[in-house]
C-alpha cells in the first residue's frame, strides 16, 4: 500500500486548534489522534466523518476537558494528520472499522462515551457494538448504520455521485456547503490542510461510495449483525440530529424506537444546524454530552 503523509507545516496556525498531536502506528499506517485530559477518568471518543477531520471538534474539546473527561478525537485513515493511502481501493468499510478498533484496543480505552456523526457513526457504531465491554454510552448525531436495505435520500445519492465526478474537491468548501454557519477563510483552509493536492484525496473521494446502499454490499451482513446487537443495547443511547440536514433528517426516530437504551432519554433536535452540526453548534453539543453523562452515571 502506497501511503502519503501530509507535511507538518500544512497544520501550522490552525484557528482554535492548539492540541498536541499524538500518533500510533497500526498495520504500518500512522494514525493521528487528539488525546487531552486526565488518563484515569472516563473517556469521550469523538468520531468525525467525511471529508472532515478532528479539527471539526475544536469548539467541543475545551468544554469536555473543563468537565474533567479524557477526550480523544482520532483522524480516520486518509484524513487529517493520519497517513493517506494513495489508492482508493485501499479504503474499505471493513478496514476502517478494523483500524479504529485497533486504536481503541491499543490505547486500552474503557468507560467510553461515543459521540459520532457522518462516517464517524458508520465506523464508531460498529466498533462500539463489537466491543461493548469498553463502551458505556452512545450519542449519535446526523448519522446511522445502513445495511443496504434502508431507503437513502436523494440528497445522499447526489452527494455520492458528486464525490466521484466533481473536478474540484475542496473539503473546506464541502463542509461549508453543509453548515449553516459562515466559515472564515482560515477555517476553510484548515479543512483543506490535510490535502496538498488531489493525490492525497483518495479517502474523501471514495468514502461516499462505501456507504451500503444495497443488500449486495460487502458490509451488509456485518451491519445487520450490528443492528441485532443494538436491538439488545440497554446502555444509555441518545440522539441529537440537526434540523437542517437533508441527508439524515428523520433517521433518529428508528434508533429511538428500536434501541432499549434510548428509551426515556432526552432526545433532541439541534436547531439552526446543518449536516456538520459540530461546526454549527459545537458548544451546545459538548454541553449536551456532559449532561448526558451526568444524567446516566456508571
Amino acid at each position: 500500500m502506497k501511503l502519503l503523509r501530509t507535511p507538518e507545516e500544512r497544520f501550522k496556525n490552525l484557528p482554535d486548534f492548539l492540541f498536541k498531536p499524538n500518533y500510533r502506528e497500526i498495520d504500518g499506517i500512522r494514525i493521528h489522534f487528539v488525546d487531552e485530559g486526565p488518563k484515569d477518568t472516563e473517556v469521550i471518543l469523538l468520531m468525525h466523518g467525511e471529508p472532515s477531520w478532528s479539527f471539526l471538534y475544536r469548539h467541543m474539546i475545551p468544554i469536555l476537558l473543563k468537565a474533567g473527561y479524557r477526550t480523544i478525537a482520532p483522524d480516520l485513515v486518509g484524513f487529517g494528520r493520519s497517513d493517506k493511502p494513495a489508492e482508493q481501493s485501499a479504503h474499505t468499510y471493513h478496514k476502517h472499522v478494523e483500524w479504529i478498533t485497533k486504536l481503541v484496543k491499543g490505547l486500552d480505552l474503557n468507560n467510553i462515551t461515543l459521540f459520532c456523526q457522518d462516517w464517524g457513526s458508520l465506523i464508531g457504531l460498529r466498533v462500539a457494538i463489537e466491543n461493548q465491554e469498553r463502551f458505556n454510552r452512545i450519542l449519535l448525531s446526523n448519522g446511522g448504520l445502513p445495511t443496504g436495505e434502508q431507503k437513502m435520500s436523494e440528497a445522499f445519492f447526489a452527494w455520492q455521485e458528486s464525490s466521484k465526478t466533481r473536478p474540484l474537491f475542496s473539503c473546506g468548501e464541502i463542509v461549508q456547503q453543509a453548515t449553516v454557519t459562515k466559515l472564515t477563510e482560515n477555517e476553510i483552509s484548515a479543512y483543506d490542510a490535510p490535502f496538498p493536492d488531489a493525490t492525497f484525496q483518495a479517502g474523501p473521494r471514495i468514502m461516499p461510495s462505501l456507504v451500503p446502499t444495497t443488500k449486495n454490499d460487502p458490509e451488509h451482513e456485518a451491519n445487520k449483525k450490528a443492528w441485532e446487537g443494538f436491538f439488545q443495547w440497554k446502555k444509555p443511547f441518545l440522539t441529537a440530529f440537526a434540523d437542517n440536514d437533508p441527508i439524515t433528517r428523520g433517521g433518529d426516530r428508528y434508533w429511538q424506537e428500536k434501541v432499549p437504551g434510548a428509551q426515556g432519554q432526552n432526545h433532541t433536535i439541534i436547531k439552526n444546524a446543518g449536516h456538520f452540526v459540530q461546526e454549527d453548534k459545537g458548544p451546545e453539543l459538548a454541553n449536551l454530552i456532559v449532561e448526558f453523562i451526568s444524567k446516566n452515571p456508571l
